[in-house]
């Protein structure tokens, strides 16, 4: 895995002309990694970053995040941009609206393990459960080894049953449990979607993708896209389906500032 901007010379000229869908993740990526979701606010250079690049008519900017959708569109606050929320079971623009179709009773099994992991954990410090709607994220980033693994087997308890019938599936990312319904549907699937939706409004000209995450749910859009462009992961370089990494999120503000500075000189956007 390469350090983006030691290829930034070389890398950019791939860009020139292109069409650009911009995919990022929000935590850990936007933004740098905080204990609580609702501190993790976005700079105003960032967001005006994104709105500039997403008001030239060749560049299209996605934010896909495991936040539920409504979270994510009120913290970003961008009109002309794809949201995607709940890791791809929500998304919405100003010409799309989608919300996968969730079963009452799945919806049920799901409020149900809620009531049970709220009930269960309230005692234990440094742990929370965020209800995402269609989603369930137990947040356990404040919380010491010994009352992890006390919570962690409260949680595999509770979810055992639901998980070996394969009404639920869960995924871990840093320092959270995602429980979510057994939907064949993620970050890399939603990526492939929309870039093939785009690619297809667009017809002859070229498109170019880049996506940047630092979690384990941006694996599956890392393999999805690695050969449609450039993929990058944000944080200490280790094994990953991404091709180049950046150090933080303070690079990913350098990096859309870069390709603001080459719109500038070409006609990339």
């Amino acid at each position: 895995m390469d350090y983006l901007f030691d290829k930034w010379d070389k890398l950019k000229e791939t860009l020139v002309n292109k069409h650009i869908f911009l995919f990022l993740d929000y935590d850990g990526t936007l933004t740098p990694i905080v204990d609580y979701p609702d501190k993790a606010v976005i700079s105003e250079e960032v967001r005006n970053l994104l709105k500039d690049l997403s008001n030239n008519p060749r560049c299209h900017v996605g934010v896909i995040s495991g936040r539920a959708l409504n979270d994510v569109k009120k913290i970003v606050g961008l009109k002309n941009i794809v949201y995607v929320g709940n890791h791809g079971l929500e998304i919405e623009s100003p010409k799309i609206k989608f919300e996968s179709q969730i079963s009452p009773r799945l919806q049920s099994i799901i409020r149900r393990i809620k009531e049970e992991l709220s009930n269960r954990l309230s005692k234990i410090k440094g742990l929370f459960v965020e209800d995402k709607n269609v989603t369930l994220s137990v947040h356990y980033r404040l919380a010491t080894r010994n009352d992890y693994l006390l919570a962690k087997k409260i949680i595999e308890e509770i979810i055992q049953p639901f998980l070996v019938s394969g009404k639920i599936k869960v995924t871990n990312g840093k320092k959270v449990i995602e429980i979510k319904p057994p939907a064949q549907w993620n970050k890399g699937r939603v990526a492939e979607w929309l870039l093939a939706r785009q690619t297809f409004i667009l017809g002859d000209q070229p498109i170019v993708a880049i996506y940047l995450g630092d979690d384990v749910a941006d694996e599956d859009a890392f393999k999805a896209v690695q050969n449609k462009g450039l993929t990058v992961l944000v944080g200490k370089p280790k094994k990953s389906y991404a091709q180049y990494y950046l150090k933080n999120s303070s690079e990913v503000m350098q990096f859309l500032r870069q390709l603001m500075e080459l719109k500038k000189d070409t006609t990339i956007c």
